[in-house]
């Protein structure tokens, strides 16, 4: 089966890490994998292990943008041939609806990770009358679907494919100038609205001085939030974009998301898989994710509930052990790569067959 992944782009979020392992591991089931997207490292090292890879921009804010941007996936199209296009969220999934060429028979399956409630109605219309088949990345995500008057969804659970740290925790630590004995969390996120970072600093100014909260990820909102870090000096980083994720889950000792939305993100399922608990708010798949242990949910929008659990597991390296080991038996029972990539395989073969 040749699969055509198709989305924004393949930096360091959630769906471009489970698009870069299902074209890395799709071989494993009898695919022929190709990306479609704007780029970014994950790209990269997709075609460094000969992963066809194709350079669209998803422009979206003006109608010829999207034209565009459709033209250059129809070509992207031609040149791969694929037997399914996948495409992964709402603006992907209207390219390229876009792109497909009329009456061939070449089915058009949308992975929804999650919108804003505020975006669901527009989102809804769109995916209505885009995608042959809907999937949802949590039962939470479907729920949000059929609430907006979709027809139910298929749920395939996201899952994390393994990746081990380069370097030891030391290591790491020493080069991000962190001594071994102080505590660390990691909050691995874009700095956009919806992460809610400032939530995460309110909280962190609570704190007593002696932990480090590392920051990785980028976005519109840094110099906002690099502006209201001015006040806890040496108490928060800023580390950018990285491609060391599982080096600095290693060297962390938790990790910490306080979003308003998500679908089932990535970041949790990792800090999970290598054994690090993790304080998140109880929002989207969260809460089923963590409903075995694994971690601390707090309501959205709480600064001092986050603040709290916090104080419980950043000085308590027993507490952290018993609920990281819970989280990683979770993974390893719950949401395996293998079970996902087979029900991936399943449904797109009858998508194929023109069958729900």
């Amino acid at each position: 089966m040749r699969v055509l992944h198709v989305i924004s782009e393949m930096g360091a979020g959630g769906a471009e890490t489970l698009v870069a392992g299902m074209a890395s591991h799709g071989g494993e089931y009898g695919w022929t994998s190709a990306v479609a997207s704007g780029g970014g490292f994950r790209a990269d090292a997709l075609a460094a292990e000969g992963v066809a890879t194709f350079p669209v921009p998803l422009a979206l804010r003006s109608r010829m943008g999207a034209l565009r941007s459709a033209w250059t996936l129809r070509g992207a199209v031609s040149r791969f041939r694929p037997d399914v296009v996948l495409a992964h969220n709402v603006g992907a999934s209207l390219i390229a609806r876009l792109a497909l060429v009329p009456g061939r028979r070449r089915p058009l399956v949308t992975v929804f990770h999650g919108v804003a409630d505020s975006d669901l109605p527009m989102a809804a219309r769109i995916l209505e009358r885009t995608s042959d088949l809907l999937l949802a990345v949590s039962p939470a995500s479907a729920a949000q679907l059929t609430e907006a008057g979709l027809s139910e969804p298929v749920v395939i659970r996201n899952a994390v494919f393994a990746r081990r740290a380069a370097f030891g925790r030391r290591e790491i630590r020493a080069s991000l100038g962190v001594p071994d004995g102080t505590p660390v969390a990691l909050c691995l996120a874009r700095l956009e609205p919806q992460k809610r970072h400032d939530v995460l600093l309110d909280a962190w100014s609570r704190l007593s001085a002696d932990a480090v909260l590392w920051l990785a990820g980028d976005g519109s909102l840094r110099e906002e939030l690099e502006s209201r870090g001015d006040n806890l000096a040496g108490r928060v980083r800023f580390l950018g974009t990285r491609k060391d994720i599982p080096d600095l889950i290693e060297a962390a000792d938790l990790t910490v998301l306080t979003s308003d939305w998500e679908g089932l993100p990535l970041a949790v399922l990792e800090s999970m898989a290598a054994a690090r608990p993790v304080i998140a708010t109880d929002v989207g798949g969260v809460g089923d994710l963590l409903s075995g242990g694994g971690g601390l949910l707090v309501p959205p929008g709480d600064p001092g509930a986050v603040a709290d659990a916090l104080a419980t597991l950043l000085h308590d390296p027993v507490a952290r052990a018993s609920v990281g080991a819970d989280g990683l038996r979770t993974i390893r029972h719950e949401y395996d790569p293998h079970t996902l990539m087979k029900a991936y395989d399943e449904v797109l073969g009858l998508a194929l067959e023109g069958k729900r």
